[in-house]
């Protein structure tokens, strides 16, 4: 791992955050992204990472992202599309991003899908790409994509983390022949983040839990050409079905170019 480049998103807190150090404590380059400037800085100087900086509820930024990176850097052996929102402290409450997208669904799925996209070009053989999910996940329903009818912020939450699944299966067959891997893990249940007590959740797990399952995924050898699959941890598991629909992954994937490209006009 010592000559390999790896981006992790949402890297200033949580399990972010103990990736980071991790990773840079075994010789790699680390690029730590974050929304907020105080806390990257603290990131950089703490650890040595490079740092970039974006709100991902907002695509323009995170296209300006992808622009910085290609300008930056000539490849990336591995990217962690970690960064992500919870259930919120009050569920009831329904949140839009900048672009007006449900909260969830744009920061946990939207953000993730254009900025992979957008850096694919910097991922050349062998390189990986790891999406931190949930096994919480529950169907995505394309009559209502923005839930605007009867929203509940544990629900916003699990669609948007099947979204990122449906998009890693879709991927990892649309990259199957060249070399770049794509995997999904839940890394471990009420992590003890910042995320899960703000949701008034007692926390089941450690941060150090779901590094090591994550941590699995980035660097082990033997998992070098695994892609399409879904981790519970360390094991690998079952996503929800509708994943496994080619079809409804393609109509998740227009969905996701439509408003992507409205966003950015």
């Amino acid at each position: 791992m010592s000559e390999r480049t790896v981006l992790v998103t949402g890297a200033t807190d949580g399990l972010g955050r103990r990736l980071v150090t991790e990773l840079i404590d075994r010789g790699v380059r680390v690029i730590a992204h974050g929304r907020d400037p105080e806390k990257l800085r603290a990131v950089r100087d703490e650890t040595g990472a490079e740092i970039v900086r974006a709100d991902l509820a907002e695509l323009r930024q995170v296209d300006r992202l992808a622009t910085e990176l290609l300008q930056r850097y000539e490849r990336l052996d591995v990217l962690v599309n970690n960064a992500g929102v919870g259930f919120g402290s009050d569920p009831t409450r329904r949140e839009e991003s900048a672009d007006g997208y449900e909260l969830r669904l744009a920061v946990n799925y939207l953000a993730a899908y254009h900025l992979t996209r957008r850096v694919l070009p910097l991922l050349r053989a062998p390189a990986r790409i790891v999406n931190v999910a949930s096994v919480g996940q529950a169907e995505f329903d394309f009559a209502d994509p923005q839930l605007r009818n009867h929203y509940d912020g544990m629900s916003a939450y699990m669609r948007s983390k099947l979204a990122l699944v449906m998009f890693t299966l879709d991927l990892a067959d649309q990259l199957r022949a060249g070399g770049v891997t794509v995997n999904a893990l839940h890394p471990a249940t009420f992590m003890d983040t910042t995320m899960v007590r703000a949701a008034g959740i007692t926390p089941t797990s450690s941060v150090d839990d779901g590094a090591a399952a994550a941590l699995r995924l980035i660097c082990d050898d033997d998992l070098a050409e695994t892609t399409g699959r879904f981790f519970d941890g360390t094991r690998e598991a079952a996503p929800h079905p509708q994943a496994r629909d080619g079809r409804a992954r393609e109509r998740l994937r227009q969905l996701s170019d439509e408003l992507v490209r409205d966003a950015l006009g």
